[in-house]
C-alpha cells in the first residue's frame, strides 16, 4: 500500500514535493491545499488530477502523512493539528522563528508520539553518508573545522521570486533558507555546535532580510565554523560547505557535489547527475517511507532541528554571547 499524503503550502516547494511524490512508487497524493488561489492554480497546472480540498484540516484529515510546505509561522498550527489526528508529519525548515514557539511545538509532538522529520535536504544525500564514513574511516585526519560560504546577487533569488515571504526579516533570509542546511550538515558531521560570535547587516528597511552575514561558532572538541554570506553584485550564486581536515577536506558546492583536496585544487569526487535535485528528493522520500514504516532512517529529527534554529535566530539578533544551542 502507498502513504496517502497531503500538502499544505503550495508555493515553490510544495509544488516541487507535490511532483516527486506523485513519481514516488510509496506515496499517493490524497490531498493538496494552499489559502492562496494563485499557488492553487499553478499546483493544479503542474497536476492537473490532483486533489484540491477547501480547508487545511481537510487536507489533514483526507491523509496519512502531512507534508507542511507553507511559511514558518503557521507550521505549528498544522502541525499540532495533524498529530492531534495521529498522522505522520514531514516539516519544511527552519522549524519557526520564535525558539519559545518551536520547543513548545516540539514537546507536544513528542507527547503525540507520531512520525515526525524535518526537510533539511541534505540528510539522506550522498555528500552527507560518504563525508561522514569517510571521517570514521580515518581519511581526512583529525577534523579542524568547517568553513560556510554563500553569496547571491539578489535574493530572494531568481526561482523564488513569487515566495514573497523570503524577503522578509520576520520568517525570510538565506540564514534561515540556506545556511541552515549547511549547520545541520555541520553538526552530523562535527556534533552540537555553539556561537561564540554573529554580525548580521540589515538594509535601511528594517522590514527586509539581512543583505550580509558572518559568525564564528566552535564545536565541543573546539573546532571551529566559520560563516560568511552576502548578497548584491554580478556574480553567479555560491554555496558551499567545506568540512576540513589535516589530510583532507571535503568541499559541498550547490548542496549535492563532492570534492576532495589533499593541499591543491579541490577535485570532484564524482560526475553531477542530470537532475541532483530529483536524486536528493527521492532519497528524502525513501527515507520518510522509512520512517513513517517506523524503521530507523536519516532525515532531521526535531530536536536537530531545533537545535538548528537556536542557531539561526542567534545568528540573525546578532549576539556575541555562546547561544543555548547545546542545550536545545
Amino acid at each position: 500500500m502507498t502513504i496517502r499524503t497531503a500538502i499544505i503550502g503550495l508555493g515553490i516547494m510544495g509544488r516541487r514535493m507535490l511532483e516527486h511524490l506523485e513519481k514516488h512508487p510509496h506515496y499517493t497524493v490524497t490531498a493538496i491545499w494552499d489559502p492562496d488561489k494563485g499557488a492553487c492554480d499553478a499546483a493544479l497546472t503542474l497536476s492537473p488530477d490532483a486533489r484540491l480540498v477547501p480547508s487545511a484540516d481537510a487536507a489533514i484529515q483526507a491523509a496519512d502523512l502531512v507534508y507542511l510546505a507553507c511559511p514558518p509561522i503557521p507550521r505549528k498550527t498544522y502541525a499540532l493539528a495533524a498529530a492531534a489526528s495521529g498522522k505522520a508529519i514531514f516539516l519544511e525548515k527552519p522549524l519557526g522563528v520564535d525558539v519559545a514557539e518551536s520547543r513548545d511545538m516540539v514537546e507536544r509532538l513528542k507527547a503525540f508520539d507520531v512520525p515526525v522529520a524535518v526537510n533539511f535536504t541534505q540528510a539522506a544525500g550522498a555528500a552527507l553518508a560518504d563525508i561522514g564514513s569517510a571521517v570514521k574511516a580515518g581519511d581526512l585526519g583529525d577534523l579542524v573545522g568547517a568553513d560556510i560560504i554563500l553569496t547571491y546577487a539578489q535574493w530572494p533569488r531568481g526561482w523564488q521570486q513569487t515566495a514573497d515571504w523570503l524577503r522578509f526579516r520576520s520568517e525570510g533570509g538565506m540564514t534561515r533558507e540556506v545556511i541552515s542546511h549547511f549547520l545541520f550538515f555541520s553538526e552530523r558531521i562535527l556534533g552540537p555546535l555553539t556561537l561564540v560570535w554573529s554580525q548580521p547587516d540589515y538594509p535601511l528597511d528594517q522590514d527586509l532580510c539581512e543583505t550580509h552575514i558572518a559568525a564564528r561558532l566552535t564545536s565541543a572538541q573546539g573546532q571551529i565554523v566559520t560563516v560568511m554570506g552576502s548578497i548584491g553584485g554580478a556574480q553567479p550564486d555560491r554555496q558551499e560547505l567545506t568540512i576540513k581536515g589535516a589530510k583532507a577536506s571535503r568541499r559541498v558546492s550547490e548542496f549535492y557535489r563532492d570534492a576532495q583536496s589533499t593541499g591543491g585544487d579541490f577535485t570532484a569526487l564524482h560526475k553531477d547527475d542530470a537532475d541532483p535535485r530529483a536524486v536528493s528528493l527521492k532519497a528524502q522520500l525513501d527515507d520518510l517511507a522509512l520512517l513513517c514504516a517506523g524503521k530507523p532512517n536519516r532525515l532531521a529529527t526535531l530536536d536537530e532541528a531545533l537545535r538548528v534554529q537556536v542557531l539561526v535566530e542567534a545568528i540573525l539578533a546578532g549576539h556575541r554571547t555562546k547561544s543555548d544551542a547545546t542545550t536545545a
